[in-house]
């Protein structure tokens, strides 16, 4: 008799972690709910189907916000020539 080996599937480090609703993810961005549901629709972020319901990981969220940040200019770098 065989025996069927089932692979557990690997998330990607994205997708794990703490799981949060469009309302959630929109509260923690201080925008309405449209724009996350913009971003998923989008493929601009990471997101998790869970059944019918979307669900975008707080890490994806993480790296969302991190990817916009702007470092702010400094005497340093105006005397390098650096701004853009």
């Amino acid at each position: 008799m065989t025996r069927k080996i089932t692979q557990t599937p690997v998330l990607p480090e994205l997708a794990q972690g703490r799981l949060l609703t469009v309302e959630q993810a929109a509260e923690r961005l201080n925008t309405s709910v449209r724009f996350p549901r913009r971003l998923i629709a989008e493929r601009r972020i990471t997101f998790v189907h869970v059944g019918r319901n979307v669900r975008i990981p707080e890490a994806a969220l993480d790296a969302f916000i991190a990817a916009g940040v702007v470092e702010p200019i400094t005497s340093a770098t105006l005397r390098k020539g650096r701004v853009a």
